[in-house]
This record gives structure tokens, sequence and C-alpha cells, in this order.
């Protein structure tokens, strides 16, 4: 089927071009010129589908319920484990659906699932293994989005190899060898490996992650108590560690990379780091060196993390205020450079290179925003990321199908579905 859209103004690879003509069949971009008579009009600006590179999305039955009181990182993370507990994999898929329709509606097209609730509270194994991965999965297909679920390994509580809790166990295949069998088996949809962190995973057990045929992630450095345990026992940074197990490569994604060396930055400089000002903010966990990256050679990329918010309009101007806060100057990042972090570049770091821009051969992933909100309104459409929020998406389609039409979702109640699955929880 051939489809064009007649868009007011489009975000193309060389910049923003007023009245285009997107032409799409089967599901990829096959022409983009001037725009003519004819069409599905599309007023406002069509940008390309954002890729989300890190979620977690049981996190978001959290929002709104941890800022009573004080704490920092890890008292966060207690609350987050009793969530953790009460899920199974029917109570995930609802969640997950949602949530991911939560991501269509805020413009997402691509999701990278960072995936570690593997089994059955503490540690049982469901009769599928791979039963609470196949939720996610399927919770995706059914939001209208693409998945990459990025299999986690997780093995131990400390960097000091201190025993998984009693919530921690349904995190744990017992051994990479174990984790390596089970990730086998998983279908249906673009798979990546996980270290969790070099708190969860020894070095002797990471060479089946580092060996992985695919996108290879780690949370890397996020907290500064991480850096120190590390180099007590190891006599090196987290970043280092990585590099000589050989999971630090050409293409590997080190997610949130906040507390950096300059040793550390210029060894990450074939890597994607992925950054989530919304979470990294909500945790208190600091400013990672964002630009320092950039200059190295990192490729920079979005996510919403534990779900504070989705709104990769507000991801993407956090890494430029950011680097505001952080050096006292304005322009760190162009626009166009934000827009790569938040499409090109993370389609990329989870395995979908033909994603990502406006161009032919690209999937066509389409995200329309309003430029005559009260937010948006007469503003440049150069400014939308600066001035957009996730509220100001008219129109998402994925792989050519419309999955938003008129700020909606085409099949789900999204905010009724998160209603009733995070209330379930509590």
């Amino acid at each position: 089927m051939l489809t064009i859209y007649r868009c007011e103004y489009a975000w193309l690879p060389d910049g923003i071009e007023r009245d285009v003509a997107i032409q799409v069949e089967n599901g990829y971009i096959t022409a983009v010129s001037p725009a003519s008579s004819g069409g599905i009009a599309r007023a406002g600006l069509t940008i390309p589908g954002f890729a989300n590179a890190h979620s977690h999305a049981f996190h978001r039955a959290l929002r709104g319920r941890t800022h009573n009181g004080g704490g920092d990182f890890w008292t966060w993370r207690e609350q987050m484990y009793r969530v953790a507990a009460k899920l199974d994999p029917d109570s995930y898929y609802r969640l997950a659906r949602a949530v991911y329709g939560e991501m269509a509606l805020a413009g997402v097209t691509t999701v990278g699932e960072f995936h570690y609730l593997h089994h059955a509270p503490g540690g049982a194994r469901y009769s599928d293994p791979n039963a609470m991965g196949h939720a996610v999965i399927q919770a995706a297909h059914d939001a209208g989005i693409r998945i990459t679920l990025i299999d986690t390994l997780y093995l131990q509580a400390g960097v000091n190899g201190e025993p998984l809790s009693e919530t921690q166990l349904r995190f744990s295949d017992g051994d990479a060898d174990a984790w390596a069998e089970r990730v086998a088996g998983i279908v249906g949809t673009r798979i990546g490996a996980a270290i969790h962190s070099v708190r969860a995973v020894p070095p002797s057990q990471m060479r089946p992650v580092a060996e992985f045929d695919g996108p290879i992630h780690a949370h890397v450095s996020e907290q500064g108590a991480e850096n120190e345990a590390c180099q007590a026992l190891h006599h090196c940074s987290p970043v280092e560690l990585l590099a000589e197990r050989g999971v630090l490569q050409q293409g590997f994604t080190a997610v949130h990379a906040t507390h950096l060396s300059e040793s550390d930055i210029a060894q990450l400089s074939q890597a994607y780091t992925c950054f989530c000002p919304t979470t990294e903010r909500d945790l208190g966990d600091g400013i990672g060196p964002a630009r320092a990256l950039h200059e190295a050679g990192a490729q920079l990329t979005l996510g919403s993390d534990s779900h504070a918010v989705i709104d990769l309009f507000e991801e993407s101007r956090g890494l430029e205020l950011n680097e505001r806060l952080a050096s006292q100057k304005r322009g760190r990042f162009s626009p166009d450079e934000l827009l790569f972090a938040a499409t090109k570049a993370g389609h990329d770091s989870l395995g979908w290179t033909d994603a990502g821009r406006i161009a032919v051969g690209q999937r066509a992933d389409l995200v329309t925003v309003s430029l005559d909100s009260p937010r948006t309104a007469g503003s440049d459409p150069a400014g939308i990321l600066f001035t957009a929020t996730a509220a100001d998406v008219t129109h998402v389609v994925v792989d050519g199908r419309e999955v938003v039409a008129d700020g909606r979702h085409v099949s789900l109640d999204v905010a009724g579905e998160l209603r009733e699955a995070v209330c379930a929880l509590y």
C-alpha cells in the first residue's frame, strides 16, 4: 500500500524544509520531495520517530510515589524492589503495554528495554523461562512500537560479591552460562545483551555478554559509590574493568556514564553513551560529561530510564540544559545534534540501523508535532525541542502504520490502562 504524507514542515537530514511530501510503501520511505496537492495533510512539524534507548518499564509504577522525605538512589531502589516483587507475566504485560502506549503518545517508535526481571519471586523459573521477557515483547507489539529486549545478566548484590537479597533472586540465572542458555530461547524481536553493572556481575562472568552478537549495554558509573567500590577491589574504574574484560567494544552503550575520569572518557570514544536526564536528576545522580564525551567521539543517545516522565523532548533539552548548568555557557549542543541523539543514534545503538531519519530507504517512522499549542505557538520550528512536550505530539506512524491520531492512541486507553495497572500493585 502506498501512502503520501503532505507535511507543513519536515525535519530532514539536511535541516527543516517546508511543504514536504513523504511517500511510504510497505513500511519504508520511498520518496521525499516538495509537496504538491493530494496526500494526507500533516499540520505542524514532522520529525523522525524517537528511540527511547534505555527503559525499565516496571519503574513507571513508582511515578509520583517516591517524593515524601529525602534519601538518595539507594533508598529509592528499596521502593523499586518492593514493586518488582509483585509482578508476574500477566501483570507485567498489562503494565508494560500501558507504558509503551504512553511512549507511543510521546513519539517513541522504538524502545530499548533493559530487562532483568526474569523469574518468579524467590528465583523460581516459570514453565517458559522467558515468560517475563516474552510478556514485555508482546506488550510493545500490542502498543504499536518496536522493541529491542536488552536481556540483562545480574548475579550478585555488590562489587564485593555480596549475595543477592530475596527480591533480587528473581533477577538472576545463577551464572553467565545459564543466562546465555536462557537468552537463546527468546523469540519475537531483536535481542541485545547487558551487564547490569560492575556491582551485579563479577569479572569472571562477563565473557558471554562480551561475546554476544548484537547490541551490548551496561549501567556505568551511575553512582560515585560504585566507582569507589570498584577501585577498592579491582584497582580500576568500571569503564576500565569492562574494557579489560572485552565488554567495551565498538558499538557498546554505557548507560548514565555520570562519574567519569578523563581516561574513562577517552576509552568511551568509540561507544554510545546513553543519558537519561529526567531520571538522573530525579534520583540525584549528578550531571555526566556529555559534551566531553561527544567531543571525544562518543555517540550520545537518550532514554527515559525510570520514567519519572516519558518525554523525549524533555530528555533532549535536559541534555543541553544540564550542560549549561555545569559549564555556565549556552548552546552546548545544536538542535540537530540533540535530534540526532534522540532519533538516529538511539536507533543505531539498539540495532535498528534503518530507522531514525526521514530519508529514502528508512523505516517510515513519522512523528508530527503541533506548532499551535500554548507551548509551541510562535516559536521557530527549529526550536521545537526546547518548546514542545509529549502532549504536543498529534500523530505517530511506526513502520508505516498509524499508531497515534489526533493525540490519541488508536487502540489503547493509555491513561485508563496505566491507572489500572499501577494501582493493582499498591
